[in-house]
C-alpha cells in the first residue's frame, strides 16, 4: 500500500517502510489544495515593497539586503547552490530516502508557500529510485540541516549527484534516466527546501527503530546470561516493580519473569544459599527499563517533529512570518539522551560478559569459558572487544547539544548541533549491537557447558537461533565471524521476544 502524505499523519513506521522497504509515496488531494492556497500570497507579496526573509532578501546575516524583482528566481537557485557545502562520506540511501519523505510531508502541510510540484518531485525521486548523494557532515542543526538538504535540493534542479540503479550519476543525468525533468525554482522554493530538521530526524527515526530492537533483545540475552550464571529471578518479582512503577522497568521485569519460567537450571539450584546477585543481573529491569523509557520519549518527540512545519518563513493566510521552527534543539536533546541510554545498555551488558568469563567472579564455569583453559583462551578476547566498544561509546555519548558554535556572522548565534548528535548515535547503535552479540555468544557457550541441564523453553529457542549461525566452540577459533553473524541476527530482530514460539503469559 502506498504511504499517503498529507502533512499531518506520517508515522515513524511509514518512514521505515519508505526508507528501507521502498514503499510507494503519494500526496493527498487535500495537501495539494493547501500548498496551492499558500502559494498565492507568496507570489503576490514577493514582488511587493515589504521585505520578506529569503524571498526578496538575502539570508542569514544578509537578511537586510534587498533583492531586486528580476533576481528573485536566481536568489533561490543561489541559496541552494551556496548551501551545498557538505563534506565526508555519503549518508546511507535509507537515511536520504527518509529525509526526502519527511521533507515532502513538511511541504504538504501548506505553510511553506511552495508550488505542489516541488513536493511532487520529491515523491517522484522516491518512487523512481533516484537517491541524492548527500555528504554526512556540514550541519549545525540550525537553521535546520541546511547543507544536507541543499545537496538533496540540487538533484531536484538537475545538479549535484544521485545514485540511480546502482550507479552514481550527475543529478541531471539521473533525472533523465528516471524519466524526470528538473524543476525551476521560484520565490521561496529554494529556502523552503533547505530549512528544516529532516537529516537529523531521518537518522533519528531509523536509529530509534534499531535501538528499540536492541532494548528488547537485551532482556532476552540477559535471560540467557542470568540462567547460565545460576542467578535468581526473585529480583524480578512483580511486587518490587509495582512499588516503583516506571513503565519500562515493569515491562522489562515482566519479560524476564516469563523468559525464565520453566528453567531446569533454575530448579537445580533453587535451594542454594545465594541471597542476591550483582547489580548487572539484579538491577536489569531498572537499567534496561530506563532505556525503554528513553526510547519512548524519543518516539514521542520524533512523531511530533515528522508532522511539524520546520522551515522559515511560514505562510499563514496573507501573512508570511519569520520564526525559528527550524531549530533542532528538541531533536538534539533526544538524540543525545538516546546515546547515553544505549551506552548504559552496552555497559551493563559488558559487565555481564565479564561475569560469564572471569574466573574471579564465577566459580561454576571454566575460566573464559574455554574447553582447556591455558591451552585455550576461550572468550577472553571477546570480552576485551566488548570493553573497547563500551569505552568508545563513553566518548561518543558526550552530548553534542551543549556545544553550540556561532555561525553566519553571529546572526545564527546559538545552534543545536543535532546532526552531530545523530551521527554519533549511529555509531553507538552499531557498537551496542556488537556488545550484545558478544554477550549472546558468551551466554550460549556457558549454557552449552551446563548440559545436560537446559534453560527455559523460550530461552532454549533463542540459544538455538544463535547456534543456527554460530556453532558451538570445539576449541579456539577466530571469533570475528561469530560476533558479526549474531549481530546481524540481532539487527534483523530475530532475537526479539516477539519471535519466540513459546512465552508464558
Amino acid at each position: 500500500m502506498p504511504v499517503q502524505i498529507d502533512g499531518e499523519h506520517l508515522s515513524i513506521a511509514d518512514v521505515i517502510e519508505v526508507a528501507e522497504r521502498h514503499a510507494p509515496v503519494t500526496l493527498t488531494p487535500e495537501a495539494i489544495v493547501r500548498m496551492q492556497a499558500s502559494r498565492e500570497p507568496v507570489e503576490r507579496l514577493a514582488a511587493g515593497d515589504e521585505p520578506i526573509y529569503g524571498v526578496n532578501t538575502g539570508v542569514g546575516l544578509l537578511a537586510d539586503v534587498r533583492v531586486s524583482r528580476e533576481d528573485l528566481d536566481q536568489l533561490q537557485l543561489n541559496v541552494v547552490r551556496s548551501h551545498a557545502a557538505g563534506v565526508g562520506p555519503p549518508l546511507p540511501a535509507a537515511v536520504v530516502r527518509a529525509m526526502m519523505l519527511i521533507r515532502a510531508n513538511v511541504l504538504a502541510k501548506g505553510f511553506s508557500g511552495i508550488r505542489p510540484v516541488i513536493a511532487e518531485r520529491l515523491c517522484d525521486l522516491l518512487n523512481r529510485g533516484v537517491t541524492p548523494v548527500i555528504p554526512e557532515q556540514g550541519s549545525v542543526g540550525a537553521s535546520g540541516d541546511l547543507a544536507p538538504l541543499a545537496h538533496m535540493a540540487l538533484v531536484l534542479i538537475g545538479e549535484g549527484k544521485a545514485e540511480f540503479e546502482g550507479t552514481v550519476l550527475g543529478g541531471g543525468e539521473a533525472l533523465v534516466r528516471a524519466g524526470l525533468a528538473p524543476v525551476e525554482l521560484h520565490p521561496k522554493e529554494g529556502i523552503s527546501l533547505i530549512n528544516g530538521t529532516q537529516a537529523m530526524l531521518a537518522i533519528g527515526c531509523l536509529e530509534l527503530e534499531a535501538a528499540q530492537i536492541l532494548a528488547e533483545t537485551a532482556d532476552v540475552i540477559c535471560g540467557l546470561t542470568l540462567d547460565a550464571l545460576r542467578g535468581t529471578p526473585r529480583a524480578f518479582d512483580q511486587r518490587i516493580h509495582d512499588a516503583r512503577p516506571h513503565p519500562g522497568q515493569r515491562e522489562s521485569a515482566s519479560l524476564l519473569r516469563r523468559l525464565l519460567e520453566g528453567s531446569e537450571i533454575r530448579q537445580s539450584h533453587i535451594t542454594c544459599r545465594r541471597v542476591q546477585d550483582a547489580y548487572s543481573l539484579r538491577c536489569v529491569p531498572q537499567v534496561h527499563g530506563a532505556v525503554r523509557d528513553a526510547l519512548a520519549e524519543a518516539r514521542r518527540v520524533f512523531s511530533i517533529e515528522i508532522n511539524s512545519a520546520t522551515d522559515n518563513p511560514l505562510v499563514f493566510g496573507d501573512e508570511i512570518l519569520s520564526g525559528g521552527n527550524f531549530h533542532g534543539e528538541p531533536l538534539a536533546f533526544q538524540l543525545d539522551f538516546l546515546a547515553v541510554a544505549l551506552s548504559a545498555l552496552a555497559g551493563i551488558s559488558e559487565r555481564r560478559i565479564d561475569r560469564l568469563v572471569n574466573p574471579a567472579l564465577n566459580e561454576d564455569l571454566p575460566p573464559f569459558l574455554a574447553g582447556h583453559a591455558g591451552l585455550e583462551s576461550g572468550l577472553m578476547m571477546a570480552q576485551v572487544t566488548a570493553a573497547a566498544l563500551v569505552a568508545e561509546n563513553r566518548v561518543l555519548a558526550h552530548p553534542a547539544s551543549t556545544g553550540s558554535i556561532t555561525t553566519s556572522g553571529n546572526k545564527e548565534d546559538f545552534v543545536s548541533m543535532g546532526m552531530t548528535a545523530a551521527l554519533k548515535l549511529r555509531r553507538i547503535v552499531h557498537n551496542t549491537r556488537a556488545v550484545l552479540a558478544i554477550e549472546g555468544l558468551s551466554a550460549a557457550r556457558a549454557l552449552d557447558l551446563l548440559a545436560p541441564l537446559r534453560t527455559s523453553p523460550p530461552l532454549e529457542g533463542m540459544r538455538t537461533a544463535i547456534r543456527s549461525v554460530s556453532p558451538p566452540l570445539a576449541g579456539d577459533r577466530a571469533l570475528d565471524r561469530d560476533i558479526a553473524v549474531i549481530a546481524e541476527l540481532i539487527a534483523a530482530g530475530r532475537l526479539r521476544p516477539a519471535t519466540l514460539q513459546y512465552l508464558p503469559d
